[in-house]
């Protein structure tokens, strides 16, 4: 590919409504290539449509040399007249905080600072100096690590604001324009480490398969953008499918088990994986070990279950899937004087107001009446604990709370908010639920309380 047409390749894909451009920066060869096209680019411009480029490096502080490059780099844009945004990060303290590898922090740490400067200068683009070796290493090393098939889709050359215009061009050809050009670049050894599994892949692996078939970075490009064509297909079905799954959105995203189980698994697996990108953000740190769990939760024999992922926490409710950033906690325990007669304020808002009566009434779920003489006055209300029991009107014997809030299909993060009344030991009312067969008011009672939870 010759200069002229390595130049027609970038301006083909820019589009011609973006005047503004962030650049990343790192020094290396791909990245002062591109530089050096887009000031080519926009030199060319009229005054009428300029291009305004801004340059951002990020020192990651991992090497010695790393102040050098950030040195470099701001003096190539001094003498292009052109912003340069230089910053610092350390690495290795955000992987080791993050539990991630150095290169997933040093990507998290880049991308965070290059949408900054995007979104503070306005700019339409943000160009990556990634290109066609980027993008076999990328495709070796999902595939190493696992991923789904989406995965193997491989970068594209614009994705959203985010912007490769070099993807389809080899490093080797990126080379010899930066030598052509006598353009000057920083030689990261850490490239050459083979600790770095990318490094790895690129220094032993790629070698060894192009042996077998010299052409391989042309069949994997076709084989991704193969991929990338029929993700294409599956995005349409998600954005059809997906609203349909959808059972509230009030407190994180619950899907419908049945629903989802209904769907094809090819479908389903894509379903999921949309649906912990919705409350992520991303999928980052997201593989096919952990899509495989979240589908194996669904089709779980219990009832309610859990699991932790990455940045999202996943619950299985009954005919529920329920997903959030985070988990839910423990509410607050509480015991809590009843006042009779009169008002007592629940923690989940509601209140219980007790008031005297003559003779009881029909009884409902809120609406319940107690002999006072029998229960006694001395009542409190508290959380569920585990073994708690009582005794149900109109059973004999005894059954235990956590079978009844089975029964009901009660979720556990609500069966520590419902209200239990107590006399004693004796439990007389599962609030607003049921009530035992203590203490029931009749036309023989003496004193009579009427409690009502509204």
């Amino acid at each position: 590919m010759t200069s002229c047409l390595l130049e027609k390749t970038v301006q083909q894909s820019l589009p011609e409504d973006v005047s503004s451009v962030v650049v990343a920066v790192s020094g290396g060869v791909d990245s002062i290539v591109l530089l050096h096209l887009l000031h080519k680019i926009g030199a060319s411009r009229s005054s009428l449509r300029p291009l305004n480029l801004q340059a951002v490096h990020l020192n990651h502080q991992i090497r010695h040399e790393a102040q050098a490059d950030a040195h470099f780099v701001e003096s190539l844009c001094r003498r292009l007249e052109m912003p340069c945004h230089i910053a610092s990060c350390d690495v290795p303290a955000l992987a080791k905080k993050e539990k991630i590898s150095l290169e997933m922090a040093g990507r998290k740490a880049r991308r965070y600072l290059l949408q900054q400067v995007a979104d503070k200068q306005g700019a339409g683009m943000i160009a990556l100096g990634h290109h066609r070796d980027d993008q076999l290493e990328t495709f070796l090393l999902r595939l190493t690590r696992g991923c789904g098939l989406s995965g193997l889709a491989g970068m594209t050359v614009r994705d959203g604001i985010w912007w490769r215009p070099l993807l389809n061009c080899s490093r080797r050809q990126l080379v010899d324009y930066a030598q052509r050009h006598k353009l000057v670049w920083c030689e990261d050894a850490s490239n050459q480490d083979p600790a770095f599994l990318r490094n790895a892949i690129r220094m032993k692996v790629v070698p060894l398969l192009e042996e077998i078939n010299p052409r391989l970075s042309d069949r994997v490009l076709d084989l991704s953008r193969q991929i990338a064509s029929e993700e294409n297909y599956w995005q349409l079905q998600l954005e059809e499918k997906f609203p349909l799954m959808i059972v509230s959105q009030q407190d994180g995203l619950r899907l419908s088990r049945t629903k989802l189980l209904a769907c094809h698994p090819a479908l389903r697996v894509r379903l999921l994986r949309e649906g912990v990108r919705r409350v992520r953000g991303h999928l980052e740190g997201i593989d096919a070990i952990h899509l495989h769990s979240l589908n194996s939760l669904l089709g779980n024999a219990r009832s309610q279950a859990q699991l932790d992922l990455p940045d999202c926490w996943v619950a299985r409710r009954y005919d529920c899937l329920w997903l959030r950033s985070d988990s839910p906690g423990q509410p607050a325990q509480f015991c809590l004087p009843v006042r009779i007669p009169g008002e007592t304020a629940l923690p989940d808002g509601r209140k219980l107001v007790v008031t005297l009566v003559e003779r009881p009434d029909a009884e409902t779920r809120e609406s319940v009446f107690f002999d006072l003489e029998a229960s006694g006055t001395e009542m409190y209300l508290r959380n569920w604990q585990p073994g708690d029991y009582f005794a149900p009107l109109g059973m004999s014997g005894h059954k235990r709370l956590k079978r009844l809030f089975s029964d009901l299909q009660i979720e556990k993060e609500e069966r520590c908010c419902v209200p239990l009344l107590f006399s004693g030991e004796k439990l007389l009312w599962v609030v607003g639920i049921r009530r035992s067969r203590h203490a029931v008011a009749g036309p023989n009672s003496g004193t009579t309380a009427r409690f009502d939870v509204t």
